[in-house]
């Protein structure tokens, strides 16, 4: 197969990964970066790089949906961005420093763990959450009029979001697939509010890693290109799918799209 037509591959796969992205709060990353390594060949440092670059569209897309959807949370998400910006530019940073196989291999792990809890979550409600510092309580009203309204646990999310920009500086995968959880299963936000927010919040977190990238040359432009004209609109059509599904079945989908995402991050480093 030439290597022209394998480019032309790009857009229809990452309109199938604009989708999925879109509709569970991901970046991405996690499906562009082996797509990017297994089959155009780019070593990981490009693949990160030019996976975040792609992210920045996702994230964009993806954020613009719901904005028309009143279901983003931006006082704290805009707060989150102070930790997770910087997170992504040491993460970035540090792929000049760390091979990526151990640290690979471990956050492969750590995810089946996450997975398993965002799909089982068992009396989450019913036990007493860890809380540090006051909670903010919030109250979001969606354009179908629909009240989500919920006590953000906004002291120790701030805390554990310098690891999701962290995350996804390194490893190229947007961040969402921390940011997500911690927003959920942390700070104790409504799954569509998750979702939403979680993508506002990739813009910032995916535009300061790929700056560092960019100036490290780990970003392929040809390949970014291509990737974002498909990403945009799978996006598009994700946020509207998230629209009509429960967020009770949207977490589950979450929890299945990140456990075949571990694994398959987990058989790449082995």
């Amino acid at each position: 197969m030439s290597m022209s037509v394998e480019m032309l591959l790009l857009p229809p796969m990452a309109f199938l990964v604009g989708i999925i992205s879109a509709m569970v709060g991901v970046g991405g990353g996690v499906f562009i970066v082996p797509i990017l390594s297994l089959i155009f060949g780019l070593s990981p440092h490009q693949a990160v790089g030019t996976s975040l670059a792609a992210v920045i569209f996702t994230s964009l897309s993806s954020a613009l949906g719901y904005w028309r959807q009143r279901r983003i949370d931006y006082r704290v998400g805009t707060l989150l961005t102070v930790t997770t910006t910087p997170g992504a530019l040491v993460g970035a940073y540090l792929t000049t420093l760390l091979t990526t196989r151990a640290l690979g291999l471990t956050f492969g792990f750590f995810l089946i763990f996450v997975a398993w809890r965002m799909t089982f979550r068992y009396g989450l409600h019913r036990s007493q959450p860890l809380r540090i510092g006051k909670s903010w309580h919030r109250r979001i009203v969606d354009s179908d009029a629909k009240v989500f309204e919920y006590d953000a646990n906004v002291g120790l999310g701030l805390l554990l979001s310098f690891f999701g920009g962290l995350s996804s500086g390194l490893l190229g995968i947007g961040g969402g697939v921390l940011i997500v959880p911690i927003l959920h299963l942390i700070m104790n936000f409504p799954m569509h509010v998750t979702v939403a927010t979680s993508m506002f919040i990739m813009i910032f977190t995916s535009i300061s890693g790929v700056a560092t990238h960019f100036s490290l040359g780990n970003v392929r432009v040809e390949h970014a290109i291509l990737l974002s004209a498909g990403i945009i609109f799978g996006a598009q059509l994700g946020a509207h799918l998230s629209k009509r599904i429960s967020g009770r079945n949207l977490r589950r989908i979450f929890g299945v799209v990140l456990f075949l995402v571990s694994v398959r991050m987990i058989w790449n480093y082995l």
